[in-house]
């Protein structure tokens, strides 16, 4: 069934044809939908349309709906933003496209429209803009949160509210998302507040600067330091700018592209003194590199944004490309690796963690079917479409290979997101991001306890 017959599109009265209905600035780009033809090849490729087989619901269908409106045949109402915001923004659909249209784009274009014509009110507004607004941007607040966090694990809390339910009263999601909740621990940002440098050991081979991340940095403190070891361990002296704040990409996927672009901003001009900027996060290195697209009305930021773009790498990349100390001690595990979305499909790195993976002694590689099919994090999109999340995640979970130990990967979301799969499906992985598995090798190596 097509999109006029759904009741999506209609003609529109003649004194509209050829108007846009965009009315706000930074528009969807007409360039990213010209070269899109409609053939569907990326029908394949989308979860969301594997799951509702809706037009609506597939790339070349949100193409079409977003190009109506710019010609004035659809409006900005609700009928425009299911489709939109029930995209995981997974970027599948591009890798798939033989024109290389550029949907996630487009996508996020049109939620900034969506969210200027149709603000989010009530409780979603006050909930979103607390934490769009009134947290990520703050890591000391992230701090303070991350502090809550730790007491309500240490203290005996975290026991007493399982054990008596009190949980049960939260949407099954959050329940399932408390009960994987990793170990937090001391940011590194504050852990190395004091110190200009983190030096390296031995000889000297670079220095590069390191993108902390907001919550990355409050739930994943762990996986930092591990990045931290293993650039000091190989030769790179690293800085941590402490003006440097969240990456933006939650706000931008949210449809809050100004405040991405503060954000931007701040990032750009925390970092302006580094020659390379290291991420160990799929989402927050996909966003970096990607500010450009925030600057298409601005000409000065665009062209800061990319310079600043472009010493963004991620870290497996960044070792692979500049050469690492392969380990010596065994880790004797059988492992899959899931390629997140942003990791592959955003920035094309697929094969470097494989590599550092397979440099490891011990470590026995299971091929996952689909391994750069989206498993249903997107951000926080389990988080707002806890219902699709959860089938994506149920499809992806079928396609882990039973009969592995680890699941490897290099994205916060998505190890969350596999986690609870782990959980919900009864399986017995451990969930682990590529750069721990080697910083654990090291450790290992040097006869020091912990990691694995």
């Amino acid at each position: 069934m097509g999109l006029r017959e759904t009741g999506l599109i209609a003609d529109p009265p003649c004194s509209t044809k050829g108007i846009s209905n965009y009315h706000w600035s930074d528009p969807p780009d007409e360039n990213k939908w010209a070269d899109c033809v409609h053939c569907g090849m990326c029908l394949e490729s989308c979860p969301t349309y594997e799951l509702t087989g809706q037009e609506q619901h597939s790339p070349r269908g949100r193409v079409h709906l977003i190009k109506s409106v710019a010609e004035g045949k659809l409006q900005v109402n609700e009928q425009f933003l299911d489709p939109v915001f029930a995209c995981l923004d997974c970027r599948a659909c591009t890798t798939a496209c033989p024109a290389d249209v550029d949907v996630g784009g487009l996508i996020e274009e049109a939620r900034g429209q969506i969210r200027q014509a149709m603000p989010l009110k009530g409780w979603k507004g006050t909930v979103s803009k607390f934490f769009l607004k009134g947290l990520f941007p703050h890591h000391k607040r992230l701090n303070s949160v991350g502090s809550l966090l730790k007491f309500y694990q240490k203290s005996g809390v975290q026991k007493v509210v399982r054990k008596t339910g009190l949980m049960n009263v939260m949407p099954q999601h959050l329940v399932e998302m408390e009960a994987i909740m990793p170990e937090v621990k001391e940011p590194v940002r504050k852990k190395y507040k004091s110190e200009k440098v983190i030096p390296a050991k031995g000889k000297v081979k670079g220095e590069v600067a390191f993108l902390t991340g907001c919550v990355m940095d409050v739930m994943f403190s762990d996986i930092n330091e591990a990045t931290i070891n293993v650039l000091t361990r190989n030769g790179n002296n690293v800085k941590i700018p402490q003006n440097q704040t969240c990456c933006g990409a939650l706000h931008v996927h949210a449809g809050d592209r100004d405040t991405g672009r503060e954000l931007a901003k701040r990032n750009i001009h925390a970092f302006k003194d580094a020659d390379k900027v290291i991420v160990n996060a799929a989402g927050c290195g996909c966003m970096l590199k990607e500010y450009a697209e925030l600057f298409r009305e601005e000409p000065e930021w665009h062209k800061k944004a990319e310079e600043f773009s472009a010493k963004v790498e991620d870290i497996s990349k960044y070792l692979h490309d500049t050469g690492y100390e392969k380990p010596k001690a065994e880790i004797d595990t059988r492992i899959t690796y899931h390629d997140a979305c942003h990791l592959a499909h955003g920035q094309g790195v697929r094969q470097e963690p494989r590599d550092i993976l397979l440099d490891i002694p011990g470590v026995k590689m299971v091929q996952m079917p689909n391994s750069d099919r989206c498993c249903g994090s997107a951000g926080i999109y389990n988080i707002t479409n806890p219902e699709m999340a959860g089938a994506v995640l149920e499809s992806k979970m079928e396609d882990v290979p039973e009969d592995v130990e680890m699941i490897s990967m290099g994205n916060p979301g998505c190890m969350l997101q596999m986690a609870m799969g782990v959980q919900k499906y009864g399986r017995n992985q451990k969930v682990v991001h590529t750069i721990q598995l080697l910083d654990w090798a090291y450790q290992k190596e040097d006869g020091i306890k912990g990691g694995e």
